[in-house]
Order: structure tokens, then C-alpha cells, then sequence
């Protein structure tokens, strides 16, 4: 069985581009859309969301066949026709230019994986069977969307916001981790889940960082 290494991607204003226009090609679009990723679609036929994400302007679409060469430029790209062929075609065009690929019909075939995930605001919980069995895969990822529900997404946002005040604030290294730690140990999540947490301001924030310089 293959090793996969976890990644975690920013694809945003990156060209991704998706050999395809049907259910699975659509699949991927939409993943690459709220990563804010510069979309492009490459096929003869889309499918009407496709069609209506090129209308609103939130893809490009090619309406052709694949062409050597549609990926010059691309930083990620999916293979994702019903053509075994053609998605072996772009796999290798992908290799040549040594861009990260998706072989959406075989796995194996090309660079990555994409694995089932849950996603709560900046929280994302990601689950693969490292392509042995997608079905287990979507089994263990609805187990894990009942067991994580939105309190995480609150207590996410709070961190992204209290560690990016702190990082601007902040010059010292060791400060700023012993408030990393500090809000780590704190019982927020318990307070979400209590329904007494209250987001704290910017003001607020910045007090409380200094209370944790006087101590």
C-alpha cells in the first residue's frame, strides 16, 4: 500500500485546472472554488452547476476536448474525464511539467489523493483509507461530522483571532508561546459548549495580554 504524506494546501488565486465536466470534475470544482483557487475546466460538455459557475464567474471553462498543453501553468491538476485514456494522458503531462495530479478514476495513478473531510470554519478533520476503501472512508468521516458540530468552528475562529492579535502584538518569541500555551490550557471550549463563552474584542484581547506581561 502507498504512503501518503498529509498535506494542507493554500490554493488561493493558484491556477488549478480539471480535465472534465461531469459529476466527479464538479466534485473538485467546488473544493477548489471555496479554496478561492483561479478554477479552470477543460471539457466538450460541463454540467449545469459547472456551467453556472462559468456564467457567475467563479471558473473558466474550456469547452473542447483535452489538449497537450492545457496545463502549462497549472499548480495543481485533476484528471477527472470518463475517458481512462485521457486521464492517463494528462497524468503524464502533469509529470512532465511536475505538477501535482489527481487521477480521479485510479488513484494510484497520479500524485495525490484527496481524502473525505469535515470542515468547521479553519477547523478541517480529514480521513483516507490511503485509496483501500472509500466507502470506510465516508463512513468514518460521517462519524466524525456528527461528533465535531459548529462549537468547534466558534472555538477555531477564537484561535485564529486571539494567535493572530497575539503574533501582531507581540516581539517575543518566548511571550508568545507562553500565551500560545496559556490560551491552549484555557477552558473555552467548555464555555462554547455552556453557552457562557462571549467572543472577546480587540480591546479585551489586548488587555488580557497585558495582565500576562504583569504576571
Amino acid at each position: 500500500m502507498t504512503y501518503y504524506v498529509p498535506v494542507m494546501l493554500n490554493l488561493e488565486r493558484r491556477r488549478c485546472v480539471v480535465i472534465g465536466g461531469g459529476t466527479v470534475a464538479e466534485r473538485k470544482v467546488s473544493s477548489l472554488i471555496e479554496a478561492g483557487a483561479n478554477v479552470i475546466v477543460v471539457g466538450p460538455a460541463a454540467t449545469s452547476r459547472l456551467q453556472s459557475e462559468h456564467l457567475a464567474g467563479r471558473i473558466q471553462w474550456i469547452q473542447r476536448g483535452y489538449r497537450e498543453g492545457d496545463l502549462a501553468g497549472a499548480y495543481l491538476a485533476y484528471a477527472a474525464t470518463d475517458h481512462p485514456e485521457i486521464n492517463d494522458a494528462v497524468v503524464r503531462e502533469a509529470e512532465a511539467f511536475g505538477i501535482p495530479v489527481n487521477h480521479t478514476g485510479d488513484g494510484s495513478k497520479g500524485s495525490f489523493i484527496t481524502p473525505s473531510s469535515v470542515r468547521r470554519g479553519g477547523l478541517v478533520l480529514a480521513v483516507s483509507t490511503s485509496g483501500a476503501g472509500p466507502g470506510a472512508s465516508k463512513a468514518l468521516t460521517r462519524e466524525i461530522d456528527e461528533q465535531y458540530g459548529a462549537d468547534y468552528e466558534i472555538y477555531v475562529d477564537f484561535l485564529n483571532f486571539a494567535r493572530t492579535t497575539v503574533k501582531d502584538r507581540v516581539q517575543d518569541a518566548g511571550f508568545r508561546a507562553k500565551l500560545y500555551k496559556t490560551l491552549a490550557d484555557m477552558n473555552i471550549l467548555t464555555s462554547i459548549r455552556e453557552g457562557s463563552f462571549r467572543p472577546w474584542s480587540t480591546e479585551e484581547l489586548n488587555a488580557w495580554i497585558d495582565l500576562q506581561r504583569e504576571e
